[in-house]
C-alpha cells in the first residue's frame, strides 16, 4: 500500500481566506476544485515520516509568533491566476523547515519558493488573461493573518487533514 505524501501549508484566518475561496469557486475548474484556497509551503514530503514531520513542525512553530503577511499582488501563472503573498517571516520559517526536513522535500520544493494563493488553474490562456487583468486593475494590498501550519496527506486530488500547529500568538490586525 502506497503511503500518500505530506503537504505543508500556512493556515490563513478563515475571514481572510473567504474572498479567495469565493474567487476559487468562481474561477477554478469545478472538476478539479477539491480544496479551499491555501498557501502551500511544501508540496511533497514522504508520507512515512508524518509523525516526525508533525513533531518537528510542533517543536519549531508552536513557540513562535505568527508572521506578518500581506497579499502583495496578482500573479499570472500562464494557465491560471494567483495572489502573491509577501511575508519575510514565512520565508524565514520555510528556510528553517527546509533544513529540518533534510532530504525529504521533493523536486518542486527545492525550487525558489514564492508564496501565493491560487484562485485559477488549468484554464485556457484567454480566460487566465482576462481574470488576471480584471483582478490586477482593482487590486489593493492587504494584510492576512497566518495563524498556524497545517499538515495534510495528498490523496490524488483531495487532501486529508492530518494536523494543525498554531503559532504561539496570532497577531490581530483588524
Amino acid at each position: 500500500m502506497r503511503i500518500p505524501p505530506i503537504i505543508v501549508t500556512a493556515r490563513v484566518h478563515p475571514k481572510d481566506l473567504a474572498p479567495f475561496n469565493r474567487l476559487r469557486e468562481e474561477n477554478f475548474p469545478a472538476e478539479s476544485n477539491f480544496l479551499e484556497a491555501h498557501v502551500t509551503i511544501f508540496h511533497h514530503l514522504p508520507g512515512q515520516h508524518l509523525a516526525r514531520v508533525r513533531e518537528l513542525v510542533a517543536e519549531h512553530v508552536g513557540s513562535r509568533e505568527a508572521p506578518a503577511a500581506v497579499v502583495s499582488g496578482v500573479r499570472h501563472l500562464g494557465a491560471g491566476v494567483a495572489f502573491a503573498i509577501d511575508s519575510p517571516g514565512l520565508l524565514e520559517l520555510r528556510a528553517e523547515m527546509m533544513k529540518l526536513f533534510g532530504s525529504w522535500p521533493g523536486p518542486q520544493d527545492l525550487q525558489k519558493w514564492r508564496p501565493h494563493i491560487t484562485i485559477q488553474n488549468k484554464a485556457q490562456r484567454a480566460k487566465a488573461d482576462a481574470l488576471f487583468f480584471r483582478l490586477r486593475e482593482g487590486f489593493e494590498q492587504r494584510p492576512i493573518r497566518i495563524t498556524g501550519i497545517d499538515l495534510a496527506s495528498y490523496l490524488g486530488g483531495p487532501w486529508r487533514h492530518e494536523a494543525t500547529v498554531p503559532f504561539r500568538c496570532t497577531i490581530e490586525r483588524r
